[in-house]
Protein backbone atom coordinates (compact mmCIF):
# COMPACT_ATOMS: atom_id res chain seq x y z
CA UNK A 1 0.00 0.00 0.00
CA UNK A 2 1.30 3.44 -0.84
CA UNK A 3 -0.10 6.91 -0.22
CA UNK A 4 1.40 10.23 -1.25
CA UNK A 5 -0.15 13.41 0.22
CA UNK A 6 2.00 16.39 -0.77
CA UNK A 7 5.65 15.33 -0.87
CA UNK A 8 5.25 12.35 1.48
CA UNK A 9 4.95 8.75 0.39
CA UNK A 10 4.27 5.86 2.76
CA UNK A 11 5.14 2.38 1.53
CA UNK A 12 4.09 -0.64 3.60
CA UNK A 13 5.96 -3.85 2.85
CA UNK A 14 5.12 -7.36 4.02
CA UNK A 15 8.19 -7.92 6.20
CA UNK A 16 11.75 -6.64 6.75
CA UNK A 17 13.07 -8.65 3.81
CA UNK A 18 10.53 -7.13 1.42
CA UNK A 19 11.23 -3.68 2.87
CA UNK A 20 14.96 -4.07 2.19
CA UNK A 21 14.31 -5.27 -1.35
CA UNK A 22 12.00 -2.39 -2.22
CA UNK A 23 14.35 0.14 -0.64
CA UNK A 24 17.31 -1.30 -2.57
CA UNK A 25 15.44 -1.02 -5.86
CA UNK A 26 14.44 2.56 -5.06
CA UNK A 27 18.06 3.44 -4.33
CA UNK A 28 19.12 1.94 -7.66
CA UNK A 29 16.49 4.06 -9.41
CA UNK A 30 17.53 7.20 -7.51
CA UNK A 31 21.17 6.61 -8.44
CA UNK A 32 20.35 6.22 -12.12
CA UNK A 33 18.22 9.36 -12.10
CA UNK A 34 20.83 11.46 -10.30
CA UNK A 35 23.71 10.31 -12.49
CA UNK A 36 21.70 10.96 -15.65
CA UNK A 37 20.74 14.44 -14.44
CA UNK A 38 23.91 15.62 -12.66
CA UNK A 39 26.66 13.08 -13.32
CA UNK A 40 26.90 11.86 -9.74
CA UNK A 41 24.89 10.26 -6.93
CA UNK A 42 25.31 11.37 -3.31
CA UNK A 43 23.93 8.96 -0.72
CA UNK A 44 24.00 9.39 3.06
CA UNK A 45 23.95 6.12 4.96
CA UNK A 46 22.24 5.27 8.24
CA UNK A 47 23.09 2.82 10.99
CA UNK A 48 20.85 0.07 12.33
CA UNK A 49 19.73 -3.48 11.56
CA UNK A 50 17.21 -2.55 8.86
CA UNK A 51 19.78 -0.65 6.74
CA UNK A 52 22.27 -3.49 7.24
CA UNK A 53 19.94 -5.91 5.44
CA UNK A 54 19.51 -3.33 2.68
CA UNK A 55 23.27 -2.78 2.32
CA UNK A 56 23.89 -6.50 1.89
CA UNK A 57 21.43 -6.53 -1.01
CA UNK A 58 23.15 -3.55 -2.66
CA UNK A 59 26.54 -5.22 -2.29
CA UNK A 60 25.45 -8.45 -3.99
CA UNK A 61 24.51 -9.23 -7.56
CA UNK A 62 22.37 -8.53 -9.40
CA UNK A 63 21.83 -5.20 -7.64
CA UNK A 64 25.48 -4.26 -7.11
CA UNK A 65 26.05 -4.11 -10.87
CA UNK A 66 23.07 -1.81 -11.35
CA UNK A 67 24.69 1.13 -9.53
CA UNK A 68 27.55 3.09 -11.07
CA UNK A 69 29.75 3.14 -7.97
CA UNK A 70 32.41 5.12 -9.84
CA UNK A 71 30.01 8.06 -9.86
CA UNK A 72 28.52 7.44 -6.41
CA UNK A 73 29.74 9.14 -3.23
CA UNK A 74 28.77 7.88 0.23
CA UNK A 75 28.40 9.83 3.46
CA UNK A 76 27.12 9.18 6.98
CA UNK A 77 24.09 11.00 8.38
CA UNK A 78 25.36 10.40 11.89
CA UNK A 79 28.09 8.56 13.71
CA UNK A 80 28.99 7.52 17.24
CA UNK A 81 32.27 8.87 18.56
CA UNK A 82 33.93 5.48 18.84
CA UNK A 83 36.75 3.98 16.75
CA UNK A 84 35.71 2.82 13.29
CA UNK A 85 36.47 -0.78 14.25
CA UNK A 86 34.21 -0.60 17.31
CA UNK A 87 31.08 -2.75 17.08
CA UNK A 88 28.98 0.35 17.87
CA UNK A 89 30.29 2.26 14.86
CA UNK A 90 27.93 2.98 11.99
CA UNK A 91 30.93 2.96 9.68
CA UNK A 92 31.94 -0.54 10.74
CA UNK A 93 28.49 -1.93 9.99
CA UNK A 94 28.39 -0.22 6.59
CA UNK A 95 31.92 -1.33 5.78
CA UNK A 96 31.21 -4.97 6.54
CA UNK A 97 27.84 -5.11 4.79
CA UNK A 98 28.35 -2.77 1.80
CA UNK A 99 31.60 -0.86 1.37
CA UNK A 100 34.04 -3.77 1.39
CA UNK A 101 31.84 -6.38 -0.37
CA UNK A 102 30.99 -3.90 -3.15
CA UNK A 103 34.66 -2.83 -3.35
CA UNK A 104 33.75 0.85 -3.22
CA UNK A 105 36.75 3.12 -3.66
CA UNK A 106 38.00 4.69 -0.43
CA UNK A 107 38.01 8.18 -1.94
CA UNK A 108 34.28 7.83 -2.63
CA UNK A 109 33.52 7.30 1.08
CA UNK A 110 33.32 10.27 3.46
CA UNK A 111 33.74 8.88 6.96
CA UNK A 112 33.17 10.94 10.09
CA UNK A 113 36.43 11.75 11.94
CA UNK A 114 36.11 10.13 15.37
CA UNK A 115 39.63 10.48 16.75
CA UNK A 116 39.66 14.18 17.62
CA UNK A 117 39.60 15.57 21.15
CA UNK A 118 35.87 16.32 21.30
CA UNK A 119 32.70 15.44 19.44
CA UNK A 120 32.38 19.13 18.51
CA UNK A 121 35.80 18.97 16.84
CA UNK A 122 34.76 15.83 14.98
CA UNK A 123 31.60 17.56 13.75
CA UNK A 124 33.52 20.64 12.61
CA UNK A 125 36.07 18.50 10.74
CA UNK A 126 33.31 16.55 8.98
CA UNK A 127 31.57 19.75 7.93
CA UNK A 128 34.83 20.98 6.38
CA UNK A 129 35.03 17.78 4.32
CA UNK A 130 31.45 18.11 3.13
CA UNK A 131 31.77 21.80 2.29
CA UNK A 132 34.84 21.07 0.18
CA UNK A 133 33.02 18.34 -1.74
CA UNK A 134 29.75 20.16 -2.35
CA UNK A 135 31.40 23.49 -3.14
CA UNK A 136 33.56 21.82 -5.78
CA UNK A 137 30.40 20.20 -7.14
CA UNK A 138 28.90 23.64 -7.71
CA UNK A 139 26.32 23.60 -4.91
CA UNK A 140 25.75 26.59 -2.66
CA UNK A 141 23.90 26.98 0.60
CA UNK A 142 23.03 23.73 2.35
CA UNK A 143 24.09 20.61 0.43
CA UNK A 144 21.46 18.84 -1.66
CA UNK A 145 22.03 15.14 -1.10
CA UNK A 146 20.34 13.01 -3.70
CA UNK A 147 19.18 10.59 -1.00
CA UNK A 148 19.50 10.44 2.78
CA UNK A 149 18.63 7.22 4.60
CA UNK A 150 17.26 7.51 8.13
CA UNK A 151 16.10 5.23 10.91
CA UNK A 152 13.66 5.86 13.72
CA UNK A 153 14.33 5.39 17.43
CA UNK A 154 11.74 4.26 19.96
CA UNK A 155 11.91 7.76 21.44
CA UNK A 156 11.22 9.42 18.09
CA UNK A 157 14.82 10.43 17.36
CA UNK A 158 16.40 10.14 13.95
CA UNK A 159 20.05 10.39 12.94
CA UNK A 160 21.45 11.63 16.28
CA UNK A 161 18.82 14.33 16.78
CA UNK A 162 17.38 13.49 20.19
CA UNK A 163 14.26 14.84 21.93
CA UNK A 164 14.79 18.04 23.88
CA UNK A 165 18.45 18.51 22.94
CA UNK A 166 19.98 21.85 21.79
CA UNK A 167 20.97 20.26 18.47
CA UNK A 168 17.33 20.51 17.37
CA UNK A 169 17.61 24.30 17.22
CA UNK A 170 20.78 24.37 15.09
CA UNK A 171 19.94 26.15 11.85
CA UNK A 172 23.28 27.29 10.41
CA UNK A 173 25.73 24.41 10.79
CA UNK A 174 25.64 21.44 8.42
CA UNK A 175 27.00 19.06 11.05
CA UNK A 176 26.77 19.25 14.83
CA UNK A 177 27.70 17.20 17.85
CA UNK A 178 25.25 15.70 20.30
CA UNK A 179 25.46 14.18 23.74
CA UNK A 180 23.92 10.72 24.14
CA UNK A 181 20.15 10.33 24.13
CA UNK A 182 18.26 8.08 26.55
CA UNK A 183 18.81 5.00 24.39
CA UNK A 184 22.10 3.06 24.28
CA UNK A 185 24.92 3.29 23.53
CA UNK A 186 25.82 6.19 25.88
CA UNK A 187 28.42 7.86 23.66
CA UNK A 188 28.68 11.29 22.07
CA UNK A 189 27.52 11.62 18.45
CA UNK A 190 28.05 13.60 15.27
CA UNK A 191 24.96 14.26 13.17
CA UNK A 192 23.47 16.05 10.18
CA UNK A 193 21.31 18.99 11.22
CA UNK A 194 17.69 19.59 10.24
CA UNK A 195 18.60 22.09 7.49
CA UNK A 196 20.76 19.46 5.77
CA UNK A 197 18.11 16.76 6.09
CA UNK A 198 15.45 19.09 4.76
CA UNK A 199 17.55 20.25 1.79
CA UNK A 200 17.78 16.72 0.35
CA UNK A 201 16.19 15.68 -2.90
CA UNK A 202 14.93 12.52 -1.19
CA UNK A 203 14.82 11.33 2.40
CA UNK A 204 13.94 7.71 3.09
CA UNK A 205 13.01 6.38 6.54
CA UNK A 206 13.50 2.64 7.02
CA UNK A 207 11.41 1.29 9.91
CA UNK A 208 10.64 -2.32 10.82
CA UNK A 209 9.16 -4.19 13.77
CA UNK A 210 6.23 -3.88 16.16
CA UNK A 211 8.47 -2.11 18.65
CA UNK A 212 8.37 0.95 16.39
CA UNK A 213 4.63 0.84 15.66
CA UNK A 214 3.55 3.26 18.42
CA UNK A 215 6.07 5.96 17.51
CA UNK A 216 5.27 5.52 13.81
CA UNK A 217 1.62 6.25 14.56
CA UNK A 218 2.52 9.23 16.77
CA UNK A 219 4.57 10.81 14.00
CA UNK A 220 2.45 9.99 10.96
CA UNK A 221 -0.98 10.68 12.44
CA UNK A 222 -0.26 13.86 14.42
CA UNK A 223 1.05 17.34 13.83
CA UNK A 224 4.85 17.58 13.77
CA UNK A 225 6.44 18.07 17.19
CA UNK A 226 10.22 17.98 16.62
CA UNK A 227 11.06 18.79 20.24
CA UNK A 228 9.26 15.64 21.36
CA UNK A 229 9.75 13.51 18.24
CA UNK A 230 12.64 14.86 16.16
CA UNK A 231 11.82 12.55 13.23
CA UNK A 232 8.65 14.57 12.71
CA UNK A 233 10.80 17.59 11.88
CA UNK A 234 12.14 15.92 8.73
CA UNK A 235 10.23 17.32 5.77
CA UNK A 236 12.36 18.16 2.72
CA UNK A 237 11.56 21.65 1.52
CA UNK A 238 11.68 20.81 -2.17
CA UNK A 239 12.37 17.08 -2.11
CA UNK A 240 10.47 13.88 -1.42
CA UNK A 241 9.91 12.17 1.93
CA UNK A 242 9.49 8.39 1.84
CA UNK A 243 8.52 6.25 4.81
CA UNK A 244 9.34 2.58 4.17
CA UNK A 245 7.56 0.44 6.78
CA UNK A 246 7.02 -3.25 7.22
CA UNK A 247 3.55 -4.42 8.25
CA UNK A 248 4.60 -4.75 11.89
CA UNK A 249 5.83 -1.15 12.07
CA UNK A 250 2.61 0.03 10.40
CA UNK A 251 0.33 -2.12 12.58
CA UNK A 252 -0.71 0.66 14.97
CA UNK A 253 -1.83 3.09 12.26
CA UNK A 254 -5.50 3.84 12.72
CA UNK A 255 -6.21 5.62 9.46
CA UNK A 256 -4.88 6.10 5.96
CA UNK A 257 -2.08 8.63 6.32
Amino acid sequence: MSTAPNNREIVICHDPAALAEQAADRIIAAAAEAIAARGQFTLALSGGSTPERLYKLLAAEPRCGKIDWQRTWLFFGDERCVPHNDERSNYRMAAESLLKPAQILVDHIFTVPVDLATSAACAAAYEIQLRAFFTSSGDSGFPQFDLILLGLGDDGHTASLFPGKPTLAENTAWITSSPPGVLPPPVDRVTFTFPVLNAARQVMFLVAGTGKSHIVREILENRPNPERHPASGVNPQYGKLIWMLDEAAASALTRKV
